[in-house]
């Protein structure tokens, strides 16, 4: 099979023909923009309605943006500490207790990141060597890949299978080799919206403890379930001690431009973790780090009272979806809705993400350059469901001009 990791040629070798330095290739220059970015920006020269991106058309809960204001006037705007604003340390680690009944020491295994992306970059950066293994689940959030390689690591890539968008354990045991040091797994999933059980769950921790494996687990969708139960994967036995457990105020808060993550884990992970973040931006936000600490200690009925708004936002377009005939899959969690677009008559997601754009003015984000299995992916496509419901109207409204194959 092969992958994106495969695809990047080799650097030109030094003194090779003239200018051969200027000439050689960037590292990640085979990833290009990431599709995410490619489609908002075609969504916004077309203005076509853009359910490709990941983020919600409204603002968080008023305090929330009104303590970053707070903060803004009362002079909270230069360098916060490295490890992040002791305010929000102490807020995630009484959020951790008071919602999963996981204990956290605020001072050495808690660290502030600039969103989940930096976390989930500076976990497997600061985790691995040259050559180690990461087995990761597919389709996956493009940075993965794309952080692996800057590691100098390589993937190992487990399926996910719909309808069910779930792995065989003997194919994740068979991925894991001696060369394995993580297993980067995201529960809430994304694109799938799968919230993975407890028995697959514990496949995970049990392999992760045979084989003496590092857990990443990419949890930014905790808060946006809608059917089934999230259970941090640090939950299980033995798993606290070998698990960084991510999330990000981005979706809990509807505030995906401000760029507030952390990382939790056992003081020695943190502290990988924080030695390569210190080197990608140090700290940021200083403001939004104390709105985010604020919202953490809203009243547990506000974060259940936003999980239930946005799905019936999920059942109000895919429920438009099937009016229309189309097949959608219903996520558990998260923002997407993925369809088939083999329905059509089509197989090559890229070309009928533009063309969607084109001729009915509504974008949506092609699933291929999230799998290795390009076969696999290339029917896939997944629209953000995040939206005001006049707009997934106005956009139900322009993709019933599709056709299905008869």
């Amino acid at each position: 099979m092969t992958s994106q990791h495969d695809l990047v040629p080799p650097p030109a070798a030094a003194g090779e023909g003239d200018g051969a330095l200027l000439g050689r290739r960037g590292r990640l220059d085979a990833y290009g923009l990431t599709v995410f970015g490619e489609m908002s920006a075609l969504a916004d020269a077309t203005g076509a309605i853009n359910l490709g991106q990941g983020f919600p058309d409204s603002d968080g809960p008023p305090e929330v943006l009104e303590a970053a204001v707070e903060a803004i006037r009362g002079g909270q705007n230069q360098y916060p500490p490295g490890r992040g604003v002791p305010s929000l340390l102490q807020a995630i680690a009484e959020h951790e207790s008071s919602w999963w009944g996981l204990e956290f020491d605020p001072e050495s295994e808690i660290l502030v990141t600039a969103g989940a992306t930096e976390a989930i970059a500076a976990a497997v950066l600061g985790l691995c060597q040259q050559g180690d293994e990461v087995v990761i689940f597919e389709p996956y959030y493009d940075s993965y890949a794309a952080t692996i390689e800057l590691a100098g690591a390589r993937r190992r890539v487990v399926p996910l299978r719909p309808p069910r968008w779930s792995f065989d354990p003997e194919e994740l045991e068979r991925a894991i080799t001696p060369a394995t040091r993580l297993i980067l797994l995201n529960t809430p999933h994304n694109p799938s919206g799968r919230v993975l059980g407890l028995p697959e769950l514990e496949t995970v921790a049990r392999l992760c403890i045979e084989n003496d494996l590092v857990a990443v687990a990419d949890e930014v969708y905790e808060h946006l379930v809608f059917e089934g139960t999230h259970v941090p994967l640090s939950c299980l036995p033995g798993m606290a001690e070998r698990t960084i457990r991510i999330s990000s105020a981005g979706k809990t808060f509807s505030a995906t431009g401000w760029k507030i993550g952390w990382a939790l884990g056992p003081p020695h992970l943190v502290n990988s973790v924080r030695a390569v973040k210190q080197f990608l931006t140090y700290a940021s936000g200083t403001p939004f780090q104390h709105a985010v600490a604020a919202g953490l200690r809203l009243p547990a009925d506000r974060f259940t009272a936003a999980a239930t708004a946005l799905r019936a936002r999920r059942d109000r377009f895919c429920d438009g979806l099937e009016a229309l005939g189309w097949t959608v899959s219903r996520p558990e969690a998260t923002y997407f809705a993925i369809v088939d677009i083999r329905q059509f008559g089509a197989v090559d997601g890229f070309q009928f993400c533009r063309s969607l754009v084109a001729d009915v003015g509504v974008a949506a984000v092609p699933l291929s350059v999230l799998y290795d299995d390009k076969k696999a992916g290339g029917p896939l496509i997944r629209f953000a469901f995040c939206k005001q419901p006049a707009l997934l109207d106005e956009a139900l409204s322009r993709l019933g001009r599709l056709r299905l194959r008869t």
